[in-house]
């Protein structure tokens, strides 16, 4: 019998750091009995089979297009997401009192805003200074007695939770603006799932679905009958958009952007393809200050004109309401647990970090005597510390120049008491190492009270004395599991109960044109590569760059923006990117896998751009480019769903390449044209093998013009794209009052008709110059009519 490999020790050589609390040891240095049947279950496996397993996680996210993007403009500042592989576990026991003290946070949070944005009690009998709120850029005077629709400002929220050296837990911040993780949360579960597949259906973790079913619910009962609720985006550019796409398709949702909505009537309204259609509630995540530029900042390009006037007017509901974000300042907290005991009568049960406002004598005095043990922060609305890595002690020198601030902009500035984070276990090559980490856990307003995520996601920190630990300064996060003492129920979104078939959700105007233009950025890729091989085939031939045929392509291809300076065009990466530019911004209706392949595409061909050769080498790249531009266009037309969405990239992709192939007969069919150039037009019509199966002898100026103008059954010709186009614009919304049908309808059937009815002999340069023109015109008229 064959040894079987031996076990790995993962915990030898682990120990807490002095004065921090650990996940993995009580107060008292004793394991946490939570811990013992995920560690004894990894401890009976090999190193190599450890590693396997958190290879597997990787590739899951990977796989699923899970990513990070760094603070920049650029889109493609992608970065692969950062999963510690260990989850943290709590006990069910821990979690509930956790919970518990939360709930009255997150209640006393809602007393907070209402009054802030209602009587302003608080201030008026000296609770808060009004310097915090006049001053802070957070508070929205226009959202001043406005009541929101469902009669809660707040409904979604997160806290950052640390654990004090003794083991208690303790606020680090509260989330109220427009919290993200939540659905990174959920990836990180699948992640983790897929590591410890065998073990997961026996450890008692509490499940996530219940928390999204019960979020979901009470959106869609505060939308109301008849309207919809949707997700709020920035758009591509914010860090955090992968989330955003991911849970709209979780949960059913329409992900909108600002642009995507007008105010008409104090009604909030969607541009779709079929027209306007009412919005009841949207899940906010973009901050207040850009909601809206008529009445906020008048700079925003992601805001909606007109939504303060729709929250005036009753006729929408935000999670959460404009303005929450003052409450997350960190100079609020030094005031909630004096605020707690004025409005609820008692203490918070779940403390603060130590936080001083310095805008008062007495402060400052405390705060200078005690300054080498306190973090300060630069501004009323920095980000906490452990997120920013801005943690720092005042010596001497900081000591007397934060002295001279106080004394000059005291009221700007808030002092925290410095904090040692507790540590979790991490794995680090091969074995258990303590990391810092923080907690934030997420909860949700529903008609029973708030209920919160069991679990949600942890921050881990790079080294163990790093005081950063948020993702763009090296940190990554955790799954966390939260164990019962007995067997959990499985719970998924999906119902028990058979249900009857929805139809597809509607299509946001803006999504419409996004799917339209990428399908008509590929088809342009795609004829931009195949030109490109052509040349080099040509250029391997001849080896001649004089040769007329290459002179022709190339000064074809310049016309294009694809100078051949070098082999491979530098411009020919960037009009990939374009396609993908398009793609991101209706990643929520993309699979995972289709992006993944268009990702590659973009890839590869700015790898290729920097390395092959002219010639046989340079053709070569171009039908690697061609293969994967294949692979990505059959995953997409195969495998998408053919509803609208489907419909207006097919429309965009037969546009571009009826216009394509227009263009390239005006240059290549001409009869003006260098020896040669026929050849040309059919090879990169991809016809070659059904022009010599149709027509048994070389190419000529009547069979290239039938084949690839007139004949609806070869998928490159006119023809045959004009006949799609009819096909999907007839399955469009279509206005019951137009008897004899749109401008578009009738436009499209002129051009199908002439086109039927057209000889090759006829089809001279400049009637084919003249249908380009027509075509153009169906594209206004079909952009007219359902992408404005």
């Amino acid at each position: 019998m064959a040894d079987l490999p031996p076990p790995t020790d993962l915990t030898g050589g682990y120990a807490p750091l002095p004065g921090a609390a650990d996940e993995l040891f009580a107060a008292d240095g004793s394991p946490r009995p939570v811990w013992a049947p995920l560690l004894d279950w990894l401890g009976a496996r090999p190193a190599e089979e450890i590693a396997e397993r958190t290879a597997r996680g990787d590739q899951y996210l990977r796989d699923a297009g899970v990513y990070f993007r760094l603070y920049a403009n650029d889109p493609g500042q992608e970065r692969e997401w950062p999963l510690s592989h260990l989850p943290v576990l709590l006990s069910e026991t821990d979690w509930g009192q956790l919970c518990t003290g939360l709930t009255q946070r997150a209640e006393l949070l809602e007393a907070v805003m209402a009054d802030l944005y209602g009587p302003g009690r608080l201030v008026r009998d000296g609770h808060l200074p009004a310097d915090l709120v006049a001053r802070n850029p957070h508070w929205l005077r226009p959202l001043v007695g406005i009541p929101p629709r469902s009669g809660h400002f707040l409904h979604h929220l997160a806290f950052e939770i640390g654990r004090s050296p003794d083991g208690s837990f303790f606020v680090l911040g509260d989330r109220t603006q427009a919290p993200s993780g939540a659905g990174f949360a959920l990836e990180n579960r699948m992640a983790t799932t897929r590591m410890f597949s065998d073990f997961v259906p026996r450890s008692h973790v509490l499940r996530l679905a219940g928390f999204f079913r019960a979020f979901r619910a009470a959106l869609e009962a505060q939308a109301g009958p008849g309207r919809r609720a949707a997700i709020l985006s920035p758009g591509p550019s914010n860090d955090t958009y992968y989330e955003h796409t991911y849970i709209a398709r979780y949960l059913g949702l329409m992900l909108l952007e600002g642009e995507d909505l007008i105010v008409r009537d104090g009604q909030a309204m969607v541009r779709t393809v079929t027209g306007l259609e009412p919005v009841g509630a949207l899940w906010r995540r973009i901050d207040s200050e850009f909601a809206d530029p008529l009445e906020l900042n008048e700079s925003s390009q992601i805001g909606t004109p007109g939504m303060i006037e729709a929250l005036r007017a009753g006729g929408l509901g935000l999670v959460n309401a404009l303005g929450s974000g003052v409450l997350e300042v960190r100079a609020m907290m030094a005031f909630l647990p004096r605020i707690s005991e004025v409005l609820t009568g008692a203490p918070l049960s779940l403390p603060n970090i130590a936080t001083w406002w310095c805008g008062q004598p007495a402060e400052r005095d405390f705060v200078l005597e005690n300054a080498a043990r306190l973090m300060i922060g630069p501004a009323l609305d920095a980000a906490l510390p452990f997120a920013t890595g801005a943690e720092t002690a005042l010596g001497p020198a900081e000591t007397e120049a934060l002295a001279e601030r106080l004394a000059r902009e005291g009221a700007d500035l808030v002092g925290q008491e410095a904090v040692t984070l507790s540590t979790t276990p991490a794995l680090h090559e091969g074995r258990l190492v303590p990391r810092p980490m923080t907690l934030r856990v997420f909860a949700a307003r529903t008609p029973d009270g708030w209920t919160f995520m069991p679990g949600g996601y942890a921050r881990i920190g790079k080294t163990a004395d790093t005081k950063a630990l948020a993702m763009q300064a090296g940190g990554s996060v955790a799954d966390v599991w939260v164990v019962a003492d007995a067997p959990v129920p499985d719970d998924t979104l999906v119902p028990p109960e058979i249900v009857p078939r929805a139809t597809a959700g509607a299509l946001p105007s803006r999504a419409a044109e996004n799917l339209y233009w990428l399908g008509r950025y590929v088809e342009r890729a795609e004829g931009a590569i195949r030109l490109i091989r052509a040349y080099h085939l040509r250029l391997a031939e001849t080896t001649d760059p004089a040769d007329p045929r290459l002179q022709l392509l190339e000064g074809y291809l310049a016309g294009l923006g694809l100078g051949l300076d070098q082999p491979v065009p530098e411009a020919l990466p960037g009009l990939i990117g374009t396609a993908r530019d398009s793609a991101a911004k209706v990643r929520d209706r993309f699979s995972p896998d289709a992006w993944s392949a268009l990702n590659d595409l973009f890839k590869s061909a700015g790898r290729l751009t920097r390395k092959v050769g002219p010639g046989a080498d340079a053709a070569h790249a171009m039908t690697v480019l061609l293969r994967k531009i294949s692979g990505f266009s059959g995953l997409v037309h195969e495998n998408m769903y053919h509803f609208m969405g489907w419909r207006f990239l097919s429309l965009g992709r037969a546009q571009e390449r009826a216009d394509a192939m227009l263009m390239l007969l005006t240059t290549f069919a001409d009869p003006a044209a260098a020896p040669g150039a026929l050849e040309i037009a059919i090879e990169v019509g991809d016809s070659v093998m059904t022009h010599q199966r149709r027509y048994r002898f070389g190419p000529a100026h009547g069979t290239v013009l039938d084949l690839l103008m007139l004949d609806d059954n070869n998928p490159r010709a006119v023809l045959s794209q004009v006949v799609q186009m009819r096909q999907h614009v007839s399955q469009l919304p279509h206005d019951p009052t137009e008897d004899r049908g749109s401008a578009l309808d009738r436009a499209l059937l002129m051009l199908d008709t002439d086109l039927r009815v057209a000889q090759p002999e006829t089809l001279t340069t400049e009637t084919l110059i003249a249908l380009r023109g027509r075509l153009y015109e169906v594209s206004d008229l079909l952009t007219a009519r359902y992408l404005r």
